[in-house]
């Protein structure tokens, strides 16, 4: 029963009790109730005529003297009070949710969740010499710097609307990802950094979908979010709380790079329709079609959209035991030829899994693919001929906790081979990476972390460059 129910019942059956003494005396107290109730607008006009029409109805049938008839009337102004409480519109009502931040209107849940962050970040590289110039490389050249800047996440803000409709769960979802680090007007809300007097932060509102499905049915998304390939990879990976590496650090965007690029592929938010299938005893499907990325640095318009699916299995750890999240993911695309681009189909399938025991996780990742490149989806993924070029890539983790620390290391890279008879030259062979990282609960929405980041680039040329990045700060979730 709601609030407003239990408070009906109660202020009604202490009336109710008051008919043993005097039931003309009751009879004035429950009018008198019922008024104010109608007065405080906890009933409406036609709920408190409903009562009082039913309570002048039962007055008037005819009663037996005695006890018995004392105790069918509390009985029958028992059931009547629940029945109005059952019959008060919940949907006047504002309740809090079971969890999150968040309230109830009615059968409508509204949520909210967010996240802000902030580091401190030194990163040094080498010199700005020919030979450690890697065209889509991700090791810092040139001079040391210092920022305050976001972390691999900018901040967040989501707010979730959602509901039942005819036995349908349905859902209204908004993502807005504001950052803290200014940046240049045209550069778009995650584009180059712009550390100057009188700038402002960009919002980058990735997603925007509704839901609607049901438990023996599965899941309908229809909108912007994040992709299916390549999305477990990021959100299992420890830099996702931190920063990874620093790249653009003098002048920073919204976003750091992580291990984007350093051991998978960006997944990126995209429009999509998407299906996810029921839960099979921690088995789950999904698939869908995507808004066809071009290839970056050429314009083609593309006549299909581009086809993701991913399966996810789950095994829930009891007691701190032994859990598993383990997946499979893949997208196919074509790329319609262009005046200096020839016809392509961009392929990819990663794999991977994350084990976990009582404080501990390990968690192992790979990714191959042909013409889909490498950092994000569709960069370098040909030479100027139009030829593709094939890449993977893999990165190891693992954490540790104890007490409130925790503790973690990882080791990645991504791989980018030349196309059949391409010339060598100095574009990216290899990123590379290690992260050692140590995180602190402060509370249970403050985390405080530290972070060290090596990273290594070579060219197929042989040039090289090597950068660290050392990384203070915090991150909160709510």
């Amino acid at each position: 029963m709601n609030r407003t129910g239990k408070l009906l019942s109660a202020v009604a059956g202490a009336a109710l009790m008051c008919c043993a003494a005097s039931p003309a005396q009751a009879q004035d107290a429950t009018d008198e109730l019922l008024l104010r109730l109608k007065e405080k607008g906890i009933l409406t006009s036609d709920e408190y005529d409903a009562l009082v029409a039913r309570k002048s109805t039962q007055a008037a049938a005819p009663v037996a003297t005695g006890q018995p008839t004392v105790n069918a009337a509390v009985a029958q102004g028992e059931a009547t009070q629940q029945a109005a409480a059952e019959r008060l519109d919940d949907k006047k009502m504002v309740r809090m949710t079971d969890s999150g931040v968040g309230l109830m209107v009615g059968d409508v849940a509204l949520k909210f969740s967010g996240s802000v962050n902030g580091f401190y970040v030194h990163d040094s590289g080498d010199r700005a010499i020919p030979a450690n110039t890697v065209a889509g490389g991700l090791a810092t050249v040139g001079d040391n710097s210092s920022s305050i800047r976001n972390g691999l996440l900018p901040g967040f803000l989501k707010v979730e609307v959602s509901t039942n409709q005819g036995g349908w769960d349905v859902g209204a979802h908004f993502g807005l990802y504001p950052g803290i680090n200014s940046n240049l007007g045209n550069a778009g809300a995650n584009g180059g950094g712009s550390p100057a007097a009188l700038q402002t932060s960009g919002i980058d509102a990735r997603q925007t979908y509704l839901t609607f499905g049901r438990a023996n049915f599965g899941e309908v998304k229809i909108g912007r979010d994040i992709g299916l390939f390549g999305s477990d990879a990021i959100l299992n990976d420890i830099t996702l709380l931190a920063v990874g590496t620093a790249s653009g650090n003098a002048a920073p965007s919204n976003t750091s790079l992580g291990r984007i690029g350093l051991g998978y592929i960006y997944t990126d938010f995209q429009p999509q329709i998407t299906y996810s299938s029921p839960k099979f005893g921690g088995l789950q499907v999904s698939g869908g079609i995507f808004q066809p990325l071009t290839t970056v640095g050429f314009s083609e318009v593309n006549d299909s959209p581009g086809f993701q699916a991913k399966v996810t299995y789950d095994m829930v750890p009891v007691d701190g035991g032994f859990g598993m999240h383990a997946w499979l993911s893949g997208l196919v695309q074509k790329h319609d030829a262009t005046a200096t681009l020839p016809e392509y189909t961009g392929k990819a399938l990663d794999l991977g899994a994350k084990l976990s025991y009582a404080n501990a996780s390990l968690t192992g990742y790979y990714y191959t693919g042909s013409g889909v490149g490498t950092i994000g989806l569709f960069l370098l993924s040909t030479d100027a001929l139009g030829r593709k070029r094939d890449s993977d890539g893999y990165y190891v983790q693992g954490t540790l906790g104890f007490g409130k620390f925790t503790a973690g290391a990882s080791y990645g890279q991504s791989n980018l081979d030349r196309a059949d008879g391409e010339a060598i030259s100095n574009l990216v062979r290899r990123n590379s990476s290690y992260v050692g990282q140590l995180r602190y609960g402060l509370t249970s929405w403050v985390t405080l972390i530290g972070e060290y980041t090596h990273t290594m680039s070579k060219s197929h040329n042989g040039n090289d460059a090597d950068s660290d990045a050392l990384a203070a700060g915090a991150i909160l979730f709510f």
